[in-house]
């Protein structure tokens, strides 16, 4: 447990002192106007204070990312905490801070733009198609995943004879799947809603209550990590076969041969660490934002909030269960399995359902500004003005339609498009960021350094993976690094410093 504290104490530690670092590099300026009041449209550019823009940031950007991505990680041994804490602090929450931070300074922006402004162009269009993808993903797998979690609280309940027990039987019509079937539907309704409406008269009144959800999760899963003896180092033991030493933290304990540390273990655990999806998020609270000084509490502070979560469910893969063997079996039914087993088993049943819910309100909470997100940037790729609802739901409703379709593929081929996805996203966005800072003539290593590593990441992934070119491993790294070089050298020869006239009309 120990180790587990020392990685959220480092978290803490990255928010109070390399946060301001990162903000002292880029220079706010908290006299400028922010969107929220230049552009003020009663839709999506809504004043709103910073601490309630923090929570919903941090229910926006943390779906079941944070969660699934940690435990499956987890497989992979301690190490997967390490990249959390340090991903997090030198990457995420840097990745986050300048996505929210150039939206505000370019009038609420959404990542093409910024991408099309700093990198010419090409990576607009690119980053249009990347990022409706990607939200369209995100949307999809946000409505699978809660809707298996209800489908296990309604079942149970049912069993329990909580609801009736004789309504969970084909003879009472309400199996499983329709259950299934059900809590899909009321979720893609919700979206719908929640994707037409005003940012304040739903998202911004009901988050509220998902944050108490949220919260009683995070405490009531660490309560059980540290009261109910879950024994981390006896674990890491038993699954080791001697006791553990410092060394072992940095061992690959992935109980199938040929699945190494680079660079899967990078793209499992996306959200919690660093993730592509935030940039399309953080431009929907920058609209709202009031004051640039609030960009770090905000946004680098809610990716570190987001880095607590994804350590506990990181801690629960790793300790929950007595061996690899019993934990790979809990896994055939996908991640939701393991938080559900974990949260009852810790909390009993009545605290268990009430953390699966802290849990399940993660990916709808998401689902839905990443369904509100597309839309916007298809409005703004097409210039559709968003004011009338008309015009809004001339894009929701093919939006939804295809996200339907989308639905219909198996949830583990899409979850694996998602992560190349999500971290292709992330990628374009941090070299967006350096592409800033170099041309303003600011010390841009501290997104360039990053950019790099997800460069070599995201090529090594999609070499390698049967979802892309199915090349064989050690190809696969060379493609990885040759294309980091390309992209490196493209950066520093095709990109040139503004002059102070431009930087000053920039």
């Amino acid at each position: 447990m120990l180790w587990f504290l020392i990685c959220v104490a480092i978290l803490l530690l990255g928010y109070y002192f390399y946060s301001k670092v990162v903000e002292k590099i880029f220079v706010i300026n908290p006299k400028r106007a922010t969107p929220a009041h230049t552009i003020n449209d009663g839709v999506d550019y809504v004043p709103m204070s910073k601490k309630k823009i923090w929570l919903i940031q941090l229910l926006n950007i943390a779906g079941t990312g944070p969660i699934f991505g940690p435990i499956l990680g987890a497989l992979y041994g301690p190490v997967a905490m390490l990249w959390i804490v340090f991903g997090c602090v030198f990457a995420g929450a840097v990745h986050d801070y300048f996505s929210g931070m150039l939206s505000i300074r370019n009038g609420g922006a959404n990542i093409p733009f910024m991408a099309g402004k700093y990198l010419g162009r090409p990576a607009k269009h690119v980053m249009n198609i990347f990022a409706i993808l990607l939200l369209l993903l995100v949307g999809v797998v946000f409505v699978a995943s809660p809707a298996s979690l209800l489908t296990n609280i309604t079942s149970s309940l049912m069993d329990s004879g909580s609801v009736g027990a004789a309504a969970v039987n084909d003879e009472a019509g309400v199996t499983k799947g329709n259950l299934l079937a059900i809590w899909t539907g009321v979720i893609f309704v919700y979206y719908i809603i929640a994707t037409l409406v005003p940012i304040d008269k739903i998202i911004g009144r009901i988050y509220p209550l998902f944050g108490a959800l949220l919260m009683f999760m995070t405490l009531g899963m660490l309560f059980g990590l540290f009261f109910e003896g879950i024994p981390f180092f006896h674990t890491i033991t038993a699954k080791l076969g001697h006791e553990v030493e410092f060394a072992d933290f940095f061992r690959n304990l992935h109980p199938k041969e040929g699945t190494p540390l680079w660079p899967l273990l990078f793209v499992t655990i996306a959200c919690g660490a660093i993730s592509g999806f935030h940039a399309t998020q953080s431009p929907l609270m920058a609209r709202c934002t009031e004051n640039e000084r609030e960009g770090r509490f905000i946004f680098y502070g809610a990716m570190i909030g987001e880095g607590v979560i994804a350590l506990i469910w990181c801690m629960v893969g790793l300790s929950f269960y007595d061996d690899q063997a019993s934990f790979m079996e809990a896994l055939k039914g996908t991640p939701s399995k393991v938080v559900y087993d974990s949260a009852i088993g810790m909390l009993g049943l009545f605290g268990g359902i009430l953390a699966v819910l802290g849990v399940v309100v993660l990916p709808i909470t998401s689902g839905d500004t990443a369904f509100r997100a597309a839309r916007l940037l298809i409005a703004d790729y097409l210039k559709i003005d968003q004011r009338n609802i008309a015009k809004r739901l001339s894009i929701a409703i093919p939006l939804f339609a295809i996200g339907y379709w989308v639905s219909t593929v198996d949830f583990q081929v899409l979850w694996r498009y998602f992560g190349w996805a999500n971290q292709t996203t992330a990628m374009v966005m941090l070299w967006t960021a350096s592409a800033y800072l170099f041309r303003h003539q600011k010390f841009h290593w501290i997104t360039t350094i990053p950019a790099i590593f997800m460069t070599m990441v995201c090529m090594s992934y999609i070499a390698n993976a049967p979802i892309g070119f199915n090349l064989s491993y050690d190809v696969s790294l060379w493609v990885g690094i040759v294309t980091t070089v390309v992209a490196v050298i493209a950066f520093f020869t095709l990109l040139k410093p503004m002059t102070p006239e431009e930087q000053n009309n920039d």
